[in-house]
């Protein structure tokens, strides 16, 4: 809901460090890859409780992920990097509740059903974006993403508002995990909705 509005101010300051990765040869499937890698540390950091550094990785990825798009677009974009890119940025996601189910039994239950969430919005999200791939559905509001970005309620700005929140105060996880799974499922719910009503819209194939 908020990265129509987070992505523009953040794309200048990604430009520019992809001009400088760019400039030593770094490329943006590179990027990905360890911005991935950095960030998955963030498991065995939040199973130790050290929520501190744990938030470092998770930043530190998210940073990747800014910087890679902008990458792909100075050197071209490729379908095998968008394919990469939105992979890797999924398990990581869950990677993080993950983390947090680790560190406390408290959180075993809300950091489950925040997964669950995330699986319907992760679905309703790729569902829809291969069936518009061949559909040849363009997005308005997102056309330079590798693939159909069909946003939500919960897209990438607050999920890393709430990963944020999650590792400044985290003995209110269950309580933050539940609030953030309930947005999850209503996102996912009007995404399901939203993608049925186009897609029935269009005429039917012979």
């Amino acid at each position: 809901m908020l990265d129509r509005y987070m992505l523009p101010l953040i794309k200048r300051p990604a430009h520019w460090l992809a001009n400088k990765l760019a400039k030593r040869g770094v490329n943006a499937n590179q990027v990905t890859v360890v911005g991935f890698v950095v960030g998955m540390l963030a498991v065995p950091l939040l199973a130790w409780q050290w929520y501190e550094l744990a938030l470092i990785a998770i930043l530190f990825n998210r940073v990747a992920d800014g910087v890679d798009g902008e990458l792909a677009r100075l050197f071209g974009a490729t379908d095998a990097g968008a394919f990469l890119d939105i992979t890797l940025d999924f398990i990581f996601y869950q990677a993080v509740i993950f983390g947090f189910i680790l560190a406390s039994p408290d959180n075993q239950i809300a950091g489950a059903l925040l997964m669950l969430s995330f699986v319907g919005t992760g679905i309703s999200f790729l569902a829809f974006a291969i069936i518009a791939e061949r559909q040849n559905i363009s997005s308005v509001v997102y056309p330079n993403k590798g693939i159909h970005y069909l946003g939500g309620l919960a897209e990438g700005t607050e999920t890393i508002a709430f990963f944020i929140a999650f590792c400044l105060w985290p003995q209110l996880f269950p309580q933050l995990a539940v609030l953030f799974a309930i947005i999850c499922f209503m996102g996912a719910a009007l995404r399901i909705v939203y993608g049925y009503k186009q897609l029935s819209s269009l005429p039917v194939e012979d």
